[in-house]
């Protein structure tokens, strides 16, 4: 459908257009804006515009490390009224966030005043802190005004702004970046500037060299906020390949001897982005809600350095076991996710690599330093021009005097008769009397000499490809020298970790009854509920299981799609309330229905029945999962999970919908972890009806319509085997378990 322009009435127009096209135009071109303009870093120098601008704005400002510190307004102002057509907040924000340095690696803005701390509170109001650029910073910034990079016009078109900073070191790696995009988003952690020089310097005397090989300089991020990174070599040289991953960051702590046995935990340094006080308020509820049985007490002792201590709930518990439970369910670790993707030389976001990373950064290097040595040869020749010029004056010294003192038009005589250009001529009327002086003729000789070397010099550069990469190499070195700092983030190898068995050693055992209702909503009563009528629950909902057992068990959870899930009862509901639901707690599918709940016992076996009589007996330990999803146990296939019968005999009868009835023993079903079993029974049609295990020797029972129990006589005349279609069932019976 075409778009056409109808006037309307009042003089506008009226755009004929379908709906579906103008806002997919629309959303494509904001889209694209929040990406190139807002969201992504650019690979050269690391920058997102907004942090591009306040250094530059800084710069401008002459906000150097030397210089008397200025009012962030001052500096917001400028940069909102010049290059950033945006909230003061979002300036102030980036500012802010460039002289944190448990943010920033590397910052680079020197904040005075309050910006904020590592529990998460905000910085000051701008018209009371004061800022100004650090070393760190002016590398980024140097050269900006000899011509290194391209400027573009800014928003109102007045003034102009860097399309990218020079960028004496790598930034992007260095101080990393996050940020959210539409339909794409980008995480890059923080790294040594010492170990990435090194890693760039191997690329120029071996440009061929691997990940792998460049792994040997760089070990993995070094995070402002320290701590330990636990992760493997092989994915983090996995996630430096493909420039996706994620890497896996502990706290830093040391176990202080008390005496006489007792003993507490000090942490000194947490994972990178975690807040302190949410980290104090996340072991407090753990603690208040009994999922961190081992942990007695959390208090907090900081001053300008991290101190957190962590006590036990018994001096007899091991220090590296309460540690690695608390691992696990808080943030004393944390995955840092790796998604390497920037806007490269031409302004396009893709995901790069490690290598790419420090390629794109040392070809930009090359580009500045030929723009920078073309600007400063260019400026060498015209000032040789006029000291070509002076020369000649000098030499020339009463000619050029009389002509000034008797000719009418001096300039021009001057160009006929010594042959020189209107810059020259200019030149020698405007100098000053005194400068023709004996001395001053040295200097200018001098300085003739020194400008002719440093333009031969400049040309051999800009004529040599190998020279050019040995002056970013001494550049590097001196960049290095200046920013040299020791690593703060160590590296130890993935833990093995505790075994379950002995953290739950620790756990207080107390006696408790499980209560799920109808509705899937479950708690944990203290004891034993002697009686399951006085039980209350939500209106219209009733009681469907009660399982007796221990703080110390772990809760099985069958449901119709055969699938095992495992609850901790440590971590159930308290039993006054109604609890909480099952589906908040665990990953449940919308249409699986609970078919078995009961407690799992190490050496336990069980019957696994699905509906269409297929089955197998299985270990419960088998069926334990640490994921919120659970474990596939049982194949369905295209049917449902029937039964999980405990063995507690040793003979299956299994009572069909056709109403036959067979019996065999336990021991032809086969033993499996998981899958689909064999054939239980024959049938035509339906399914499986009911099904017990029971003990020949103890005889059997079957229960009628009423619920009666009545004693099962003939029990052998219904043996036979596996798979087979059974005999007619006794008349009366409906049910062979209750």
């Amino acid at each position: 459908m075409s778009t056409d322009v109808i006037p309307d009435d009042a003089g506008g127009r009226i755009i004929d257009e379908p709906m579906g096209d103008a806002l997919s135009r629309r959303y494509l071109a904001y889209a694209l804006s929040t990406i190139s303009s807002r969201a992504l870093p650019d690979v050269r120098d690391g920058m997102k515009p907004v942090h591009r601008r306040v250094l530059y704005g800084m710069g401008n400002m002459r906000l150097s490390p030397e210089a008397a510190a200025r009012k962030c307004a001052a500096v917001v102002g400028l940069v909102m009224g010049t290059f950033h057509p945006h909230g003061d907040a979002s300036i102030y924000d980036a500012l802010v966030r460039l002289a944190q340095d448990f943010a920033q690696r590397y910052p680079l803005v020197e904040g005075q005043g309050n910006f904020g701390n590592i529990d998460g509170d905000n910085a000051a109001a701008m018209r009371y802190t004061e800022c100004r650029l650090t070393v760190a910073a002016m590398l980024l910034l140097e050269g900006i005004n000899e011509d290194s990079v391209d400027f573009r016009a800014t928003y109102d078109e007045r003034d102009e702004e860097p399309v990218v900073l020079p960028a004496g070191f790598p930034n992007l790696l260095a101080n990393g970046a996050q940020g959210i995009a539409v339909g794409m988003a980008t995480s890059i952690p923080p790294h040594n500037v010492g170990e990435l020089i090194d890693a760039c310097r191997k690329l120029l005397t071996k440009p061929d060299t691997t990940t792998e090989e460049l792994m040997e300089f760089i070990a993995g991020p070094d995070f402002p906020t320290g701590g330990i990174c636990v992760e493997s070599k092989a994915s983090i040289l996995e996630a430096y390949k493909t420039g996706r991953g994620s890497i896996r960051t502990r706290a830093r702590y040391e176990v202080e001897d008390l005496g006489r046995g007792n003993w507490r935990i000090i942490v000194r340094e947490i994972p990178y982005q975690v807040q302190k006080s949410r980290l104090i308020e996340q072991l407090a509820d753990l603690i208040e809600n009994k999922k961190a049985p081992l942990l007695g007490d959390v208090r907090d002792e900081s001053d300008e350095e991290v101190r957190l201590i962590l006590e036990p709930k018994s001096r007899n518990i091991e220090p590296e076991v309460m540690m690695e439970s608390l691992f696990k369910i808080s943030d004393l670790e944390t995955r840092f996710g790796v998604n390497m993707n920037v806007l490269d030389a031409t302004g396009t976001p893709r995901v790069m690599g490690l290598k790419d990373c420090l390629v794109a950064f040392l070809d930009h290097r090359r580009v500045v330093l030929i723009r920078m040595s073309n600007w400063r040869l260019e400026r060498i020749e015209k000032r040789l021009h006029l000291l070509d010029g002076l020369m000649i004056a000098f030499l020339n010294l009463d000619e050029v005097i009389r002509i000034i003192r008797e000719e009418e038009k001096p300039r021009d005589v001057l160009m006929a008769r010594f042959a020189l250009s209107e810059l020259q001529a200019d030149y020698i009327l405007d100098t000053r009397l005194r400068q023709l002086a004996r001395l001053e003729e040295m200097t200018i000789t001098d300085e003739h000499k020194k400008l002719s070397e440093e333009r031969d010099a400049l040309k051999e550069l800009l004529g040599s490809e190998k020279m050019q990469w040995k002056r970013i190499d001494q550049q590097l070195v001196e960049v290095r020298k200046k920013m040299l700092s020791p690593r703060r983030t160590t590296f130890a190898d993935a833990p093995v970790g505790i075994e379950v068995s002995a953290i739950e050693s620790y756990l207080p055992k107390e006696p408790i009854t499980v209560i799920l209702s109808a509705r899937g909503w479950i708690r944990a009563a203290k004891g034993k509920v002697e009686d399951p009528s006085e039980l209350k629950f939500k209106e219209g909902d009733e009681l469907a299981h009660l399982v007796p057992g221990f703080t110390t068990d772990k809760l099985l959870i069958l449901t119709t799609d055969g699938r095992f899930l495992t609850l901790g009862c440590d971590k159930l509901p308290s039993g006054r309330g109604n609890g909480e639901p099952l589906r908040l707690m665990l990953d449940i599918e919308e249409s699986a229905k609970i078919v078995n709940v009961f407690m799992m016992k190490p050496g336990q076996k069980r019957v696994m029945v699905s509906k269409n009589g297929y089955g197998f007996v299985m270990n419960e330990e088998d069926a334990v999962a640490n994921k919120r999803a659970g474990k596939q146990v049982l194949n369905a296939d295209g049917t449902e999970a029937f039964a999980a019968l405990a063995v507690t005999g040793d003979h299956i009868m299994i009572l069909g919908e056709n109403n036959k009835l067979l019996v065999y023993p336990v021991s032809e079903l086969p033993e499996m972890a998981r899958g689909k079993g064999v054939k239980l029974q024959g049938y035509k049609d339906g399914g499986v009806k009911d099904i017990a295990v029971f003990d020949m020797a103890a005889g059997a029972q079957w229960y009628d319509g009423s619920g009666k129990a009545r004693d099962f006589k003939d029990v052998k005349d219904y043996v036979g085997k596996r798979a087979a279609v059974g005999r007619i069932a006794p008349r009366g019976l409906r049910k062979l378990r209750l």
